[in-house]
């Protein structure tokens, strides 16, 4: 299909200047027919997930955390709309009246499920601003609700894909022509439609969802940064610009922690071939990053990436026998079941070692349950590199002034667990 996605995150339109941008990136392209996929402006998300908490813990607070919600659009519109009387201010004020009901009449205690109804309005408020300017200043353009395409399970907050039943609703609802202006990250549940969302940082996904459902040309995600990096400029002084990653090799890079890229953004695109762009919001003529078939990386040098406030946690026997896959089968049904993301496993006859997130704080409930059948010693707030295509003197310098808890290494990949 003669179509492209383009995808905009929160940063990017953040505040009225950010809005202004995204209709100068589309005009400087000079593309027609788009399908143009938003996350919620700035930090709303965060902002989102105070009602939340307020929903659970403190209703006395709720409506003043979503006064913060109205206000930070109100500012936005008002910047972008000349007339007090645009329509849009009627539309975000039925948005914002439309949470508060939601959160007075609802009675679910399901965390998960009221997370997704109320976050799910900052993708709703954000695009039903977008279409509106883009109207105002004469980009005509469909306004969807991503919800009537995207259909999933009821696994509320990560979502899984009814791929079927979405390319259906796609190739049906979404214009093969124009702009249309929908939302990243949120979707519904196939059998009473409340609103779901697939996962943190989902909006890359949604791209992959449609570019796949629709057959499109590619994919280009607008970010704050002039394309993929080969480490993160916060953490590491000199960086570069990667010009061409393998589809591969970037997923590669996601599964070990970039965070540029989405991890469950790549597979899609893999399977059709479909190339991924990453290019800096405000410079729209730079060529940024292509994601796809090819060359592994260009320019092949070391890529790097940084997870702190580990959890380096070493297991043994209690009688020094040796860990067999019954013991290692074991440890992983608890690491599952207390919730621990790990990045790194190592063992040898005796003993075994993961490097984890401790996202949820059960690290006490999960060593009292292991202490039931091996020894567990453990180290917490270390750091784990994963470094690909390194050489030896990167290494080296890497690990100055740094404590090695431990290292692997593979052919391509050497990661290092330290005490920085």
């Amino acid at each position: 299909m003669n179509m492209k996605v383009f995808k905009f995150g929160g940063a990017s339109v953040k505040d009225a200047k950010g809005v202004k941008n995204l209709i100068t990136v589309i005009e400087t392209t000079g593309e027609n027919n788009l399908v143009v996929i938003v996350s919620a402006m700035g930090k709303m998300t965060n902002a989102l997930e105070k009602v939340v908490a307020c929903y659970f813990s403190n209703l006395e607070e709720i409506n003043a955390e979503i006064a913060t919600v109205y206000d930070y659009h109100f500012t936005i519109i008002s910047e972008l709309f000349e007339n007090n009387s645009h329509p849009i201010f009627k539309k975000l004020l039925k948005l914002i009246n439309e949470l508060q009901i939601f959160v007075e009449s609802n009675k679910s205690q399901n965390h998960a499920f009221v997370y997704d109804q109320v976050v799910s309005f900052g993708e709703l408020i954000s695009t039903t601003i977008i279409s509106e300017y883009l109207s105002e200043k004469g980009l005509k353009n469909t306004f969807l609700d991503v919800r009537n395409c995207i259909k999933t399970n009821t696994n509320y907050r990560d979502a899984l894909v009814d791929w079927e039943l979405t390319q259906t609703n796609m190739l049906a609802k979404v214009s093969k022509t124009g702009i249309t202006i929908t939302q990243g990250f949120i979707a519904s549940e196939s059998s009473h439609n409340f609103t779901t969302t697939l996962g943190r940082e989902g909006s890359d996904y949604t791209a992959a969802i449609f570019a796949y459902c629709l057959n499109v040309q590619n994919v280009t995600i607008w970010k704050d940064v002039p394309g993929v990096l080969n480490a993160d400029p916060r953490h590491f002084l000199k960086t570069q610009l990667l010009h061409h990653i393998s589809y591969r090799e970037a997923i590669e890079l996601a599964f070990y922690g970039a965070t540029v890229i989405h991890p469950k953004t790549l597979q899609p695109l893999q399977r059709k071939e479909i190339s991924l762009f990453v290019k800096p919001f405000y410079q729209p003529t730079e060529a940024g990053t292509c994601v796809g078939k090819g060359v592994t990386l260009d320019p092949l040098v070391s890529c790097f990436i940084l997870k702190k406030n580990q959890v380096l946690i070493s297991l043994s026997s209690l009688d020094f026998s040796f860990m067999m896959e019954d013991n290692i089968s074991d440890v992983f049904k608890l690491l599952h079941q207390f919730k621990m993301k790990v990045n790194l496993i190592q063992n040898s006859a005796i003993s075994f070692s993961v490097c984890v997130d401790n996202k949820y704080d059960k690290l006490d409930l999960l060593v009292s349950k292991l202490r039931e059948t091996v020894r567990v010693t453990w180290n917490e707030n270390v750091t784990l590199y994963t470094v690909r295509h390194s050489n030896t003197l990167e290494i080296n310098n890497l690990l100055k002034g740094k404590e090695m808890l431990l290292k692997q290494e593979s052919r391509e990949t050497v990661q290092l667990v330290v005490k920085e």
